[in-house]
């Protein structure tokens, strides 16, 4: 199991948040919550190491050779800010921007990854993921996947004018239930979450400290056994709730420029 080990400086944290789908439900809205996502950022950027954005930062992305979507200039900026501070920005591609190649990497210095990864920092041991199609069960998004990760698909899929592609695209990611959270907003039980029993066979035959993933949008810490804990970070079209790491891991809202326990 390769694992990637950070070492934590006296008085550094390490900051998490996930499914901010920005562009969603529409330029306005978005802008909004965008706005209060850059507050956050300048917030946490005087004592933080690292920065795991955890999947879905946009409603949706695709890169061309020499094209990428219009907007997002103040966030993609924020970020590089944080980066050249010297924060380590860690990008997981989620389900709405899986399309996501090089220009993060390139353009900010992001390591971007495309599947679940294994940190250690402070002595403990994590499993990060965006979520989506890991665990059992959801078959049709797992045929959709496949098929929007084919290099077939992407390759006619780019020779689309842009304006047309993107019209296309967005139309059909905000037809998405996720975007509204409803789909969300109750829990399933332990038995049926498929994050929850994934994360459970994975402690059968590894040690993991802290399970942590994007995707579901419902803000959740749940012990599990072995004293690891499960963690869903939620989103920040509803709840506004990020993670971070000192000694232990805390789940937090943020509202109004000002730091809240969660809930």
């Amino acid at each position: 199991m390769l694992k990637t080990i950070i070492n934590l400086e006296s008085g550094k944290k390490v900051y998490f948040a996930s499914d901010q789908h920005f562009g969603a439900p529409d330029p306005k809205e978005s802008k909004m919550r965008e706005e209060k996502f850059i507050r956050w950022m300048d917030e946490i950027k005087e004592d933080a190491q690292v920065l795991f954005l955890m999947g879905d930062l946009f409603d949706f992305w695709h890169e061309w050779k020499h094209v990428i979507p219009k907007g997002y200039v103040r966030v993609l900026g924020k970020i590089a800010e944080l980066k050249d501070r010297g924060i380590h920005i860690y990008f997981f591609v989620g389900n709405h921007d899986l399309w996501m190649k090089d220009y993060l990497e390139e353009e900010i210095g992001c390591t971007v990854f495309y599947k679940k990864q294994y940190f250690e920092m402070g002595g403990k041991e994590f499993l990060l993921a965006h979520g989506d199609g890991l665990g059992p069960g959801d078959k049709g998004y797992k045929r959709m996947k496949k098929l929007f990760t084919n290099p077939v698909a992407q390759w006619f899929f780019k020779w689309l004018h842009p304006d047309i592609a993107m019209k296309v695209a967005l139309y059909l990611s905000q037809k998405n239930k996720m975007i509204s959270g409803e789909e969300d907003k109750a829990f399933l039980g332990e038995e049926k979450e498929f994050l929850i029993i994934y994360s459970k066979e994975k402690l059968k035959t590894q040690k993991i400290d802290y399970f942590i993933y994007g995707h579901r949008h419902l803000p959740m810490v749940l012990d599990l056994e072995q004293k690891a804990k499960y963690i869903n970070l939620g989103d920040w079209i509803s709840y506004f709730t990020y993670g971070v790491f000192e000694h232990d891991f805390e789940l937090k809202t943020f509202k109004d420029g000002t730091k809240k326990n969660y809930p």
